[in-house]
């Protein structure tokens, strides 16, 4: 199979930026919404799918009515849950439990929140129900770099390297399979 185009890209800024926003919703802002929409504008994708959340799906939203596309809603894009610190600043959080958290998300998740498998395993399970045709997903950035662990095989320590600021778009050659594998074609941030 010669393998298809996925574009993830990363919900544009939100009205309150710098809050650990895992389940908590919030408004994007227009000019979020206003950036993604600029990255989407001349990818040629056939299918558009976003997270359930209003940051992701605004943008979505105006992503599909600008292109015509419809537009799949797929929870399994959410952001990883962040438990007790959901909607919190880290400023606000225990710098030796945060500290933890980011060195080893699996072994220290956030308490009452996801473990960093939990949210690959989902992410994963997403990728592998995908139509191989070209596809934007608009996401968040932990998604984003669960979809990158999964698709790449890096770890957890590399994902970190990757910037991936509000709206940044990440493309991907993907070859099906049951284990499907990719290359990265580009980050725009």
């Amino acid at each position: 199979m010669s393998g298809f185009t996925l574009h993830l890209l990363r919900h544009g800024a939100p009205e309150t930026p710098g809050l650990l926003m895992g389940r908590t919703d919030g408004e994007p802002t227009r000019e979020g919404i206003a950036a993604c929409m600029a990255q989407a504008e001349d990818l040629g994708i056939e299918q558009l799918i976003t997270s359930d959340l209003r940051r992701c799906h605004a943008a979505g939203k105006a992503i599909g009515a600008a292109l015509d596309k419809p537009l799949i809603i797929d929870p399994r894009w959410r952001e990883l849950d962040f438990g007790d610190w959901d909607g919190s600043a880290a400023s606000a959080i225990d710098r030796d439990a945060l500290g933890l958290f980011w060195n080893d998300p699996d072994a220290h998740p956030p308490p009452g929140g996801e473990r960093w498998s939990a949210l690959a395993a989902r992410v994963s399970a997403a990728i592998g129900d995908l139509a191989p045709v070209p596809t934007l997903v608009v996401t968040h950035g932990g998604a984003m770099r669960a979809a990158l662990h999964s698709l790449c095989g890096f770890d957890q320590r590399q994902l970190w390297a990757f910037d991936l600021p509000y709206a940044a778009l990440l493309s991907l050659r993907v070859w099906p399979s049951n284990k499907p594998t990719a290359q990265i074609s580009g980050l725009y941030p």
